[in-house]
């Protein structure tokens, strides 16, 4: 064999043994989070049924559940958890500079943010469009504010819509601007602004925990832009990644399988060989993760599936009764479609 030939086998098969390493290699991250016994995540500063601390400091909602899934993926326990409040301002920052491990609050997917802020978004773990909210009374279109007010948070794609929406419509919005969403709603409900924009299901978490009398404020039925919603970590560590991003995929699969916190434990023994693989009765696929077998199944038992998250949370028996939508599954009319745990 000439030598250039031995060469090239031998690049070749150092290669090979390099991936096959890599991928039970933990990361430095997941490394990090080990040792510090605590997974720190960034949330919204307080928005109902997706990131939202009640009166004794204890966390809740559709983005918070993520970040327990995955502690009890990675830690066994899913109140291993240090919840960081952050506004839209702060959140990237955050996540950059390393204060926070995963950011789960509420944040839109853009090829802006996706490709130039050294960040990457997991998937989406809630479908979304912006609107608007009005009082009851003539309004009955955004087409119809012209003029108008409208209070807006700083530092958000909902910001640069609105700017879009109004110039496209000749509509001469004037965008009353706050840093806090506290501050925004706050001075809708006081009359400041004629109207109040944010992501559809940001107004009727607004509309039900804010208003004196919600009935009173309408949600206008236009969607002015397309809002993914979901988890981002750092680039640099593909690892990490790939934990938060089959920890969503695993939770949106379990409820097109079944599988849910009441029966997870039952189902491990289910004839169904792609349920075995899931939970880790038949094939061992958390090794690929730097994670043992049972690391999606503890997930599930301590959120449920993707839909007991959103109907513990966001559903239309909570407060802010949205309905699935776009957020159902595939089969199902809606756009979870998880990709196969293999």
């Amino acid at each position: 064999m000439k030598k250039h030939a031995r060469t090239v086998i031998g690049a070749v098969l150092a290669t090979a043994g390099l991936l096959a390493g890599t991928s039970a290699m933990a990361g430095k991250t997941l490394d990090q989070i080990k040792a510090r016994g605590q997974i720190v995540c960034g949330v919204n500063t307080g928005l109902a049924g997706f990131s939202a601390a009640d009166s004794s400091g204890n966390w809740s909602g559709l983005d918070v559940d993520h970040c327990r899934a995955v502690a009890a993926a990675v830690l066994s326990d899913a109140n291993k958890v240090k919840y960081v409040p952050l506004t839209a301002q702060q959140r990237f920052t955050a996540l950059q500079s390393g204060e926070v491990d995963v950011l789960a609050r509420n944040t839109t997917n853009t090829l802006n943010r996706d490709a130039s802020l050294g960040l990457h978004f997991i998937g989406a773990n809630y479908y979304d469009g912006q609107g608007f909210m009005v009082p009851k009374g003539k309004i009955t279109s955004a087409k119809q504010l012209k003029g108008a007010t409208v209070c807006v948070q700083s530092g958000t794609t909902t910001e640069k819509n609105l700017t879009d929406f109004s110039r496209a419509n000749k509509l001469n919005l004037k965008p009353v601007v706050f840093e806090k969403v506290e501050a925004a709603t706050g001075a809708y409900f006081s009359g400041r602004c004629q109207a109040y924009t944010t992501d559809a299901s940001g107004l009727a978490s607004v509309r039900a925990k804010e208003a004196k009398d919600p009935a009173a404020h309408l949600v206008l039925p236009d969607l002015i832009s397309k809002e993914p919603l979901g988890p981002m970590v750092r680039r640099g560590d593909d690892e990490w990644f790939a934990i938060n991003k089959w920890v969503l995929n695993g939770l949106i699969e379990a409820e097109e399988y079944g599988i849910t916190q009441a029966n997870v434990d039952q189902m491990k023994s289910s004839d169904n060989p792609q349920v075995g693989r899931m939970l880790g009765a038949t094939e061992d696929l958390g090794k690929h993760l730097g994670l043992d077998k049972e690391w999606l199944a503890r997930a599930i038992k301590t959120t449920g599936n993707y839909g007991e998250m959103f109907e513990r949370n966001v559903g239309p028996k909570t407060a802010i009764n949205l309905p699935r939508g776009l957020n159902n599954q595939w089969n199902k009319g809606g756009l979870m479609y998880a990709a196969p745990l293999r």
